[in-house]
């Protein structure tokens, strides 16, 4: 994205004008033209599909509860206006799946166990219980048939029931049987995991988006400390993961021995609460949460005396942060860019879940709506454009951060340096999409196979030998891939600083920067390993107490088929905040490594070829490298420093 003026004059060259690679130029039409093709699935998503079906359910002629419906294809009783019946009514609750269901404007709040206790409650309360064409005065007619599966009145006895998921379920699982109980939940979660997701994040949407406002709270908070008080955050935020993770993993063990309790309780206790809530889904995350604390103290402690090269690095940062406060910014406007592209996506995902052709049976009179095969298809090319879209705009902000601290370093009167963040922005738009777009696709075509081949696991689990040898096979293809991939994106950032002072398109930009971190290995991990480390820890306090938060609000709000995956998911949402806004000083710090490579490489500090850098960031560099070997190397004489100072 440029270097400063200072630099083209010297160099009689404007790096800004060199032509962009034909690569850059292909991947942005490609980009530009995946997303043609996502706007064209959008459109027959918005078309076909009705995410209020998920949501809000529907009965057996198509009209939606709670809604206000027009007429499907001619039915008899399709269009009907249910604004004020909202929930879900099934006639057999021994034979969920096969049941027909109408839309009615309360739950049965007591047993009903005759008809002429039918007849009364609905004139009492005024929600009608049989088919929408039997009159109330022959609702305990003993010539109508008896009722059942297909009405046209509910099969007796009726028992209690509460709404949940905007559905009539039994309150009490022993007056109906646990059978019936689990052919129930079976049925709201007959499709998929997706769907039973979906109809959460439908319900529960609200909730993510404050949990969302919180991450970003959080992030501001530590934001600000790191630029005003290095020295202590630093050490606050080791002691806040730390804390963090503790006070998070005992939080799921606790959830998972209550679930456990409510699970192996009597029948009489258990309600539908009981069985929503997913007991292999708690200890999972608690395992996995264990084993992750282990690791974060172990981790903690080998690094812990390098925390004092960390403070002065920040201190090296904050310097530029202190020139150019508008980068504080910069991650806000990303993430109103994130959140608006993920609430877009997930509104596709579940009018695209919810479309399909309508199927009506002729002796019924009865809807179904019937997905097409081709959909799953749609539903990967969505999930293509999410990962791809999702790191195309995270690299956007790393390209305008390492534009403008570009353009910061290689000024020498700081003072005449005007708007490098806006003209950063520029040269973003107008030269190198193309570069971040490239980027970006190159970290998806390996995210994409990790997913695959997690997917793949899950279809294996439970198999012979045979397919629990394939299973460890694929775990460890799919570890190779999380390392290659972390490896990339590292990588990544470091070409598009490259490109910030150069101008140069993606893939020379990314050889130059894999030379010359390969050639300053051990500058590398001086500088960027503890700073990298301690900001780490920053994401991960940010989202271990975004997800403490969203487990505290989640279990107190019933009504959930997998609040533990949403909680999760929030986690995920938080990490992508927490890294917006926490890859500023990671940008600038990799930004003011590679530029003081650069720097080296062009001047020699003789009259003509002065050094740009200043002489507090050479003597960090130099006494980081010499406090690293002694770390290595207790062997290693203290006036190190001191000969390589003298050396350049």
């Amino acid at each position: 994205m440029g270097c400063c003026c200072a630099k083209e004059e010297e160099e009689n060259v404007n790096p800004m004008k060199k032509p962009r690679g034909c690569t850059d130029v292909v991947a942005l039409m490609l980009f530009l033209l995946f997303w043609g093709g996502m706007i064209v699935i959008a459109a027959f998503s918005f078309t076909f599909g009705d995410a209020k079906r998920l949501i809000y359910g529907y009965d057996s002629y198509g009209n939606i509860c709670g809604k206000n419906n027009t007429p499907i294809m001619n039915l008899t009783y399709s269009g009907i206006d249910m604004t004020d019946k909202k929930y879900v009514f099934f006639f057999d609750l021994w034979s969920v799946r096969e049941s027909r269901c109408i839309c009615v404007r309360e739950c049965p709040p007591a047993t009903i166990s005759t008809r002429t206790m039918l007849e009364d409650y609905a004139r009492e309360s005024g929600s009608f219980l049989c088919d929408y064409d039997v009159p109330i005065n022959d609702y305990s007619n003993q010539m109508l048939a008896p009722g059942g599966t297909k009405g046209p009145c509910p099969k007796l006895n009726v028992p209690k029931q509460l709404p949940v998921l905007n559905r009539c379920i039994p309150a009490d699982i022993a007056e109906v049987g646990a059978e019936v109980m689990e052919d129930v939940y079976a049925f709201l979660n007959d499709n998929d995991l997706v769907q039973s997701v979906l109809m959460d994040l439908g319900n529960g949407w609200s909730l993510m988006i404050l949990l969302s406002f919180i991450a970003v709270l959080l992030s501001l908070i530590i934001m600000v400390m790191m630029h005003w008080m290095a020295a202590v955050i630093v050490y606050l935020l080791c002691i806040l993961a730390m804390l963090g993770s503790l006070v998070g993993t005992a939080l799921l063990w606790f959830n998972y021995v209550i679930v456990k309790k409510k699970l192996d309780s009597t029948v009489e206790e258990r309600t539908l609460v009981s069985w929503c809530s997913d007991e292999t889904l708690f200890l999972t995350f608690s395992i996995v949460a264990t084993v992750l604390t282990v690791i974060l103290f172990l981790i903690i402690l080998v690094m812990f005396k390098r925390m004092k090269l960390t403070v002065a690095l920040f201190g090296e940062a904050g310097k530029v942060v202190r020139s150019m406060p508008c980068l504080l910014m910069q991650p806000l406007y990303t993430f109103l860019v994130l959140i608006a592209f993920i609430l877009y996506w997930m509104t596709v995902m579940m009018f695209l879940n919810t479309a399909g052709a309508i199927i009506k049976d002729p002796e019924t009179n009865e809807t179904k709506f019937q997905k097409a095969p081709w959909l799953q298809s749609f539903w990967w090319y969505q999930v293509v454009g999410f990962l791809w879209t999702c790191e195309f705009i995270l690299g956007c902000q790393q390209m305008v951060v390492a534009g403008a601290v570009a353009s910061w370093y290689f000024t020498r009167d700081k003072n005449e340096l005007k708007d490098p963040i806006g003209k950063s922005r520029c040269r973003l738009i107008i030269h190198h999409l193309g570069t971040v777009a490239l980027g970006a696709f190159i970290i998806t075509l390996v995210k994409l196979p990790r997913l695959i081949l997690i997917w793949v696991q899950e279809k294996l689990k439970g198999g012979d030998s045979n397919s629990t040898c394939t299973e460890w096979c694929l775990k460890c293809c799919t570890c190779c891939l999380w390392c290659l991939e972390k490896c990339l994106i590292y990588l990544n950032h470091n070409a598009y600083t490259i490109t910030a002072y150069e101008g140069s398109s993606f893939c020379p930009a990314a050889k130059k920067a894999f030379n010359t971190l390969f050639s300053n290995a051990l500058q590398v991990a001086a500088i960027n390993s503890v700073g990298d480390f301690v900001l780490f820890l920053g994401k991960l306090a940010i989202t271990g107490f975004t997800g403490l938060i969203g487990i505290l609000i989640f279990q107190n709000q019933p009504g959930y088929n997998y609040y533990a995956i949403l909680v999760l998911i929030v986690c995920v949402f938080a990490f992508f905040i927490a890294h917006c806004f926490l890859s500023v000083y990671e940008m600038v710090i990799d930004t003011l490594f590679l530029c003081f490579c650069e720097d080296q490489n062009m001047n020699d500090g003789s009259s003509g070829r002065e050094y740009y850098m200043e002489k507090s960031l050479m003597e960090f560099v130099n006494n980081s490298t010499a406090a690293l070997k002694r770390l290595e190397n207790p062997s290693t004489p203290r006036d190190g420093t001191a000969e390589e100072r003298n050396s350049m």
